[in-house]
């Protein structure tokens, strides 16, 4: 039987790469995005095209209806789940100095970007650990997605920034907890990525980079982060849980 991947936030951008490109690693996909599945159903054709069977689900991961909708689907339609990958992720709609931001805002963020993720990952590594307990050389692996906003300031978007640095606490805590079932829980953090949720800074990241804000100088890919989960999904890293892969173009090291 096929391994079977779960990808959140897969309608387009980070994850729709990250999807097509477990298709291609030979993974059965799973999608779960709020969007309608035409908005989806390029990157879906494309893991179609790839062998794979495709499972889409249109929820909310932000609520527990939502996130137990994800778990039936999943049961019903693989029966089983090898590796999730929490993508899913909104920025502010207004960037809003922090002296000034709402509470409105910092709730929307942190109930989709955290909390939900959260609360996901306990019910599915849950089913996981069931599945590890019953042998068959079951390999569990979750990855989350996060951002250099971990642990970069950038005060127009506060709450996007502590949103993400709860995500890398949460990779080391479930890291800690899966240990012992073997599976294995990683942190991909992405730096300056062409995406969707970019493109209204793209003149300000232009000319950063082009004045060496990185070591290497260019604009980040969805590509480029896809791989890095796919390290993951292959079992490159067995002797490392809650590792952190910089994908940002070397933004994270300290330079004179």
């Amino acid at each position: 039987m096929k391994k079977a991947a779960l990808v959140t936030g897969a309608a387009r951008g980070i994850g729709r790469s990250i999807a097509v490109a477990l298709s291609k690693a030979g993974f059965d996909i799973a999608v779960a995005d709020v969007l309608p599945q035409e908005d989806a159903q390029e990157g879906l054709d494309q893991c179609a095209a790839n062998g794979s069977k495709i499972l889409y689900i249109r929820s909310d991961i932000s609520s527990p209806d939502g996130r137990k909708q994800i778990l039936d689907s999943l049961k019903n339609g693989f029966g089983r789940l090898d590796l999730l990958v929490n993508n899913a992720g909104v920025a502010p709609k207004v960037r809003a100095d922090i002296l000034e931001a709402s509470e409105e805002s910092f709730d929307r963020l942190m109930s989709i970007n955290l909390k939900g993720p959260y609360f996901l990952t306990q019910l599915l590594a849950n089913w996981m650990v069931e599945q590890s307990k019953k042998g068959e050389g079951y390999e569990g692996r979750i990855v989350n997605i996060a951002s250099m906003s971990s642990y970069t300031s950038s005060v127009g978007r506060g709450e996007y920034c502590i949103s993400k640095a709860g995500v890398s606490m949460m990779t080391m805590l479930y890291a800690d907890r899966l240990a012992e079932f073997g599976i294995g829980v990683y942190e991909v953090r992405p730096g300056i990525i062409k995406t969707d949720m970019t493109a209204g800074v793209k003149e300000k990241y232009d000319k950063l980079i082009g004045d060496g804000l990185l070591p290497i100088k260019r604009w980040g890919l969805p590509e480029d982060i896809a791989k890095a989960v796919i390290a993951v999904a292959n079992g490159y890293l067995p002797y490392s849980t809650g590792e952190v892969i910089n994908v940002d173009g070397g933004f994270h090291f300290r330079r004179l």
